[in-house]
């Protein structure tokens, strides 16, 4: 792929890493190399393993492009929904392996992904977008509203509450929490068990069952522009 996303493919299985520097940035080019990434596994018909590097999976997106304001922002932002869209109805199943900390849109990925699984450590994983000083976009208040219990809702969404790996399992972030030694060799066995189910059916369940959220992002990803077209 590039120098920012790695695609290895092996046994069925394409392994996407980001290498976008210390935090992971995701900016309008780590998207396209994503995007990449994701249409080389649906050739190989590959069940996807999406991983970060140790200790960061991402910090969300790239500041040197939200610095810059206006349009930049607006299209930042609109790639980046588009991108978890795509996610939620890939039709391969796509597992997220959550390295470290997982914040912002690192967050919002690895809540589109089909099984989450993270290392245990001190690191901090949620949304902390109310803290420092952005209001959620609707695609941010949907995605949540359908992936983490209803319980923790109020709590990662409007009050900021961040979460080390256990809690963010118990919100919904997460599916399982293991040791660094333990996170390829499960996210591999994982993605083993998947390639054993019945690819059409997976695919026709997924998209059944996601229905709904899909007509609901899709409607966010609009009203987030005509938002963004009102200031």
């Amino acid at each position: 792929m590039t120098n920012i996303v790695d695609y290895q493919l092996a046994d069925g299985i394409a392994t996407i890493t980001l290498q976008n520097g210390k935090v992971n940035a995701l900016g309008s080019a780590m998207f396209e190399a994503l995007n990449g990434a994701l249409d080389q596994a649906e050739q190989d018909q590959a069940v996807v393993m999406l991983v970060g590097q140790p200790g960061i999976f991402s910090a969300g997106y790239d500041l040197k492009e939200l610095q810059q304001g206006g349009d930049v922002i607006v299209n930042l932002v609109a790639t980046g929904s588009q991108f978890t869209r795509r996610l939620l109805a890939f039709p391969l199943p796509i597992i997220g392996v959550c390295t470290g900390n997982c914040i912002a849109k690192g967050a919002f990925i690895m809540l589109s992904c089909d099984y989450r699984i993270g290392v245990e450590g001190p690191f901090t994983i949620g949304l902390n977008e109310t803290k420092i000083g952005m209001t959620m976009h609707h695609v941010g208040i949907e995605l949540p509203r359908q992936r983490l219990t209803p319980a923790a809702f109020n709590r990662c969404v409007i009050n900021a509450e961040m979460f080390d790996p256990a809690g963010a399992a118990a919100v919904g972030f997460l599916d399982k929490v293991v040791s660094a030694n333990e996170l390829l060799p499960a996210a591999r066995a994982e993605a083993v068990r998947l390639q054993g189910l019945h690819s059409d059916s997976f695919t026709a369940t997924k998209l059944k069952s996601r229905a709904a959220l899909l007509e609901k992002i899709d409607w966010a990803i609009q009203q987030d522009k005509k938002d963004a077209g009102a200031h």
